[in-house]
């Protein structure tokens, strides 16, 4: 009895921090609601009540996205076309208008912008906001929020779901939870409480794999890496585990980031058939990938150099590996020699999908004065 009245003050004073460090950013992330597939709705009204799906209807293909009705069926984003079908057989698959997607997102992004400046597009279809400064609404992020989505909804005819946090990630997680056309707020108050009781599941970057790594070490949620101490998880789980301990712990003043360096260029395609043979896989890869891949790099590598060469490739039972070398030019011989080692992980298994990449680093700048070629 005597030891549980020092946690409790213990707990409370933690709290009283956590709250104190949080209370003053005002972060919100911004969803549109199956934004591929809403676009097919606006634009052709006999997709409006169907289940439809956006992505290629071969095979082979796998969907971008699905609308809600789709979901009901069972049906997700990147799930193969022909399972879709099977789950929902009245599924309409409409090809994707990137162009016209990139449009709408431009003006999605250009409402945001009347409400601050630091602006973090994560993807086509959402972002992060700092509204810490608007003074709209008497500063209310909730409002802001609010008058967001119905900016999207007047003026573009479609919807979106807002998560509002005083913690980047946790804004991320709210957005997900009242989902299509809503929204959820965390106030700094409530932050050490919801982290509790959050699944770890929900945190960005814990896949399945991490996820039941944690479950089977009795790790579920918030509160059970805050029991533990930041050394032991960097033990059991490396920079995943520090990165847990301190977002479980309410430290995450991450800042919106508003301009991305890109790290890497790369180019895959999936095949129509499935390959089994070393043959063709290396002639498509030096035909086709390779070529690509250098005239798609070539307008990053004016400024910045290679620092890998890596292959990626995909089994037929949607396994994949990826195999990467540290070097500064392109190779054709390094990606052969990545190519065996990578189809080596599938023993024996064959290809439905094959990619080629690189990744950027810095020039240094003694070097900045050379003009660089690919050949």
């Amino acid at each position: 009895m005597s030891n549980e009245r020092p946690k409790q003050i213990s707990s409370q004073i933690s709290n009283q921090i956590l709250e104190q460090k949080t209370e003053q950013r005002k972060i919100i992330h911004v969803d549109m609601d199956a934004f591929y597939a809403s676009v097919e709705m606006r634009d052709f009204p006999e997709y409006r009540d169907i289940p439809i799906a956006v992505g290629g209807d071969g095979p082979r293909s796998v969907l971008c996205t699905c609308n809600y009705l789709a979901r009901e069926f069972g049906v997700r984003s990147a799930m193969p076309a022909a399972r879709a079908k099977l789950l929902c057989p009245e599924l309409k698959i409409v090809n994707g208008r990137m162009t016209v997607y990139q449009e709408v997102s431009a003006k999605i992004r250009e409402i945001f912008s009347r409400y601050t400046s630091i602006i973090e597009p994560l993807s086509l279809d959402e972002a992060y906001l700092d509204v810490t400064a608007c003074p709209l609404f008497n500063g209310s992020a909730t409002l802001i929020a609010e008058d967001i989505r119905l900016a999207i909804a007047n003026e573009l005819q479609l919807t979106a779901s807002a998560g509002i946090a005083p913690i980047k990630f946790l804004a991320k997680i709210a957005s997900d939870l009242n989902k299509p056309n809503g929204q959820y707020v965390i106030t700094p108050q409530q932050v050490s409480g919801f982290i509790d009781t959050m699944p770890l599941s929900k945190i960005p970057g814990v896949g399945k794999v991490m996820c039941k790594k944690l479950l089977e070490s009795g790790l579920e949620f918030g509160r059970d890496i805050k029991a533990l101490d930041e050394a032991s998880l960097i033990r059991q789980f490396g920079k995943l585990g520090r990165s847990l301990w301190y977002k479980c712990n309410g430290d995450d003043d991450r800042a919106i980031v508003t301009k991305r360096i890109r790290k890497s260029v790369g180019v895959e395609r999936t095949f129509a058939d499935d390959i089994n043979n070393l043959e063709e896989l290396s002639d498509y890869m030096n035909n086709n990938l390779i070529p690509e891949l250098k005239s798609r790099a070539k307008k990053y590598l004016s400024t910045r150099e290679i620092s890998k060469l890596g292959i990626k490739v995909k089994f037929k039972d949607f396994h994949q590996t990826t195999k990467e070398f540290k070097f500064h030019q392109f190779d054709d011989s390094i990606f052969q020699t990545l190519l065996q080692e990578g189809l080596a992980r599938g023993e024996g298994k064959a290809v439905r999908l094959l990619g080629v990449h690189i990744g950027l680093g810095e020039r240094p700048q003694s070097h900045q004065q050379f003009e660089f070629t690919l050949d």
